[in-house]
């Protein structure tokens, strides 16, 4: 541990200030993002990191479809490591072990504290603040930190393939691609560890056991060819975000949040509930409280394991944008012409993102309200993903490494967020065991302002890691 420590604070934590200054908005957010540059800036950093601290026989390459964004592949030959007191060595294990991560980011977001900034790396009270650095550009260096670590330690590995993608952030459609056209080199992994998930908190080893899957689109509605004086036309024409008001309460209940159609529900396994339990016993009020509410405001429940479940297992829509409505200084007397909502709908691990689309499209398009023109065009449907039964040994190996740098036993717990890696992977390789895992705890606040990577954590996080991988090799 204090040679990844010695490690991340030298060279990882110095790269990452680089990566932080770097705009690399994924594709949705940046449509000139190949023109602009700032994606290639951000995989070249990554890529002339990784060859100056290379493995020996490791091969990198940052492969590039065309009309595509990239992807940094790099592959490391199994590691028979030393036994036995004489350091005598052995056969190199079977299997492939694959580690995931991303170098794209969300967009700046409004609301960063003075001194703090999207693209403005700071690091204080051992948290390095700025976009990217948690979520996900950590990756690449942990998991690189973490194969050296094991070889500085003689302890064996299988063969280790790392796949760093660039379009995660936009619900990952490039990805496919890139696993067609390397599935030869990646093989059949026997372990995929995914570095882009979240903590419960900062005291100990966490699991992910499923993501929620997401429909994004926009919802437009339209009452007039253009606006008029609002004092002549209201109580005439209907405001059209009325009317999108209306819309939105046939998807969930306004006083509750609750989604009504069945179509975007699902039952939650047993096993789930239970995992619920321990976790909010464990978390307490933090399940509620690493959220920077207004003061006096009070959260969906007080059940702190039904919070849990509320945003691992339930369905959740929100407004995540908006196009039609001037800012309140510019806002004259004028009945809008339309309204635009971009809607944000997670759905349960377990429900189909494309069925759960073309079914949101049919409830907000159907009968519109005053006859006014309606339309919902889904942008992204992605499927969740639901973790297949974990192994005994992945489940010892985890808890024991969450025990020896943690001093505490490893959680397991759902996670609110959609990775669309997961479940293409858990599709395609039903075999695998995951551990899906990360450093976004409470207030990390990835998407958001203030974004930060608690380097604490990020350092054990390799670590264990490291051990996990060990682990598998003897499995």
């Amino acid at each position: 541990m204090t040679s990844i420590a010695t490690f991340w604070d030298s060279s990882i934590v110095p790269t990452l200030v680089d990566y932080i200054r770097i705009p690399a908005k994924s594709p949705h957010f940046d449509r000139d993002w190949a023109k602009n540059g700032h994606i290639d800036r951000a995989v070249t950093l990554a890529a002339d990191w990784c060859r100056r601290h290379a493995l020996d026989s490791m091969q990198l390459e940052v492969v590039r479809l065309p009309g595509r964004t990239p992807v940094l592949l790099i592959e490391v030959p199994a590691y028979a490591g030393t036994t036995g007191a004489a350091g005598r060595t052995g056969s190199p294990p079977q299997g492939t072990v694959l580690l995931y991560g991303h170098l794209d980011k969300q967009p700046e977001m409004t609301g960063w504290a003075e001194g703090l900034g999207p693209w403005i790396p700071v690091v204080r009270d051992g948290r390095l603040y700025g976009r990217g650095g948690a979520d996900d550009g950590y990756a690449v260096f942990a998991a690189v930190a973490a194969l050296r670590e094991l070889k500085a330690s003689k302890r064996a590995h299988a063969r280790i393939v790392t796949l760093i993608e660039t379009c995660e952030e936009s619900s990952g459609y490039d990805l496919p691609a890139y696993l067609d056209a390397l599935a030869q080199r990646i093989g059949a992994p026997d372990l995929v560890v995914g570095l882009d998930s979240g903590c419960g908190n900062y005291e100990q080893l966490w699991g992910t056991t499923s993501l929620r899957g997401l429909v994004n689109g926009v919802l437009t509605v339209e009452v007039l060819a253009e606006g008029v004086h609002s004092g002549d036309a209201s109580g005439v024409v209907p405001s059209s975000f009325r009317i999108a008001r209306e819309l939105l309460g046939r998807v969930d209940r306004a006083a509750t949040g609750i989604v009504r159609d069945k179509a975007f529900r699902a039952p939650i396994p047993a096993q789930r509930k239970e995992q619920a339990r321990r976790a909010a016993k464990v978390l307490g009020k933090e399940v509620h409280a690493r959220f920077p509410m207004m003061r006096g405001m009070k959260p969906m429940g007080t059940k702190l394991d039904e919070l849990v479940l509320n945003r691992t297992w339930r369905p959740a829509l929100s407004v995540i944008g908006a196009e039609g409505l001037p800012a309140p200084a510019s806002a004259g007397n004028v009945l809008r012409p339309k309204t635009e909502l971009a809607l944000s709908l997670r759905i349960p691990p377990t429900v189909d993102g494309k069925r759960a689309a073309k079914r949101l499209k049919a409830i907000l398009e159907a009968k519109p309200p005053y006859g006014a023109r309606v339309r919902f065009q889904a942008s992204a449907a992605a499927t969740g993903w639901h973790a297949p039964a974990t192994a005994a040994w992945l489940e010892r190996a985890v808890d024991e490494a969450s025990k020896r740098h943690w001093g505490k036993p490893a959680m397991w717990m759902g996670e609110g967020g959609t990775i669309l890696f997961m479940a293409m992977l858990g599709e395609k390789f039903p075999q695998a065991q995951f551990l899906i895992t990360g450093v976004l705890g409470p207030h990390a606040n990835a998407h958001g302002p203030n974004e930060f990577l608690h380097i604490g954590y990020a350092k054990k996080l390799t670590a264990a890691v490291a051990d996990v991988i060990a682990a598998q090799a003897t499995a």
